[in-house]
């Protein structure tokens, strides 16, 4: 579980997110929403550890999240940002690989265990078909799977990432949707992720954290964001939900134009 309180981000004399309290589930499929600029990234950066906010607290599991070490924090929480590293002369499973430096490090001794974990992390994934392939020579939705497959190898039982639908077609990004999902129900972890899609969110959810102008607008089930008025509210636009038997939900939302 995190468990924020008191949090305060500010830029340029602005504040970009305020949050009196927060909880967090880490074992769940968590979803983030918000319009552009409402603080999402701010919040993923804040819960992996890449940014520290200007005032308040975050605990992970009890544990004030400052006090844990790189590689420590790196063992319980893998975050993958919106814009990733530059995988140049990669292979796919020299890129997953790379999910086990929070346990090896540079210099550490690799033994069995690293490679059979890494096996699982590709084969999990689906990308064992491109392992030797150059991973900046990938499809956008076959280089998120092998990224994810980085993020698995790394063991930690959170993971976070960040708009990682957002440069995919619809395709892969039910593709990676499902992926995650099923990754959530099996392997026991939790997924926080950040997302634009409404009914993506709809779909795969089951917690939400809406945040509209850097406060929080909704946290719960998403049974609960299931309001005509309040998802119009919070995206300003005129929505409607119809009827959709294949969604986890039964229901799709429109934007009324």
């Amino acid at each position: 579980m995190f468990n924020l309180s008191d949090i305060q981000m500010r830029r340029n004399g602005k504040n970009i997110l305020s949050i009196e309290k927060l909880d967090i589930p880490t074992d769940r499929f968590t979803i983030i929403i918000g319009h552009n600029g409402s603080g999402k990234s701010t919040l993923a950066n804040l819960l992996s550890g890449q940014q520290k906010p200007d005032s308040g607290k975050i605990r992970l599991n009890g544990r004030d999240i400052g006090s844990y070490g790189a590689k420590e924090l790196a063992r319980s929480v893998a975050f993958l940002p919106q814009r990733v590293p530059e995988s140049v002369g990669l292979t796919v499973r020299e890129l997953v690989r790379m999910g086990r430096f929070a346990w090896r490090g540079t210099f550490g001794r690799w033994n069995r265990d690293d490679e059979h974990i890494i096996d699982e992390s590709i084969k999990k994934t689906g990308v064992g078909e491109f392992s030797h392939i150059l991973a900046d020579r990938l499809s956008g939705g076959e280089r998120q799977r092998a990224w994810v497959a980085m993020l698995l190898a790394q063991k930690a039982p959170v993971l976070i990432l960040d708009e990682p639908t957002s440069a995919l077609d619809v395709h892969h990004q039910y593709q990676l949707m499902n992926l995650l999902a099923t990754l959530n129900q099996t392997q026991n972890g939790g997924i926080i992720i950040i997302l634009h899609d409404l009914n993506l969110t709809l779909r795969y959810a089951s917690h939400i954290i809406a945040l509209k102008k850097g406060r929080i607008a909704f946290q719960g089930p998403v049974d609960g964001l299931l309001d005509e008025q309040r998802l119009s509210d919070l995206y300003q636009a005129p929505i409607r939900l119809i009827h959709d038997p294949d969604s986890r939900t039964g229901k799709v939302a429109v934007v009324c134009v």
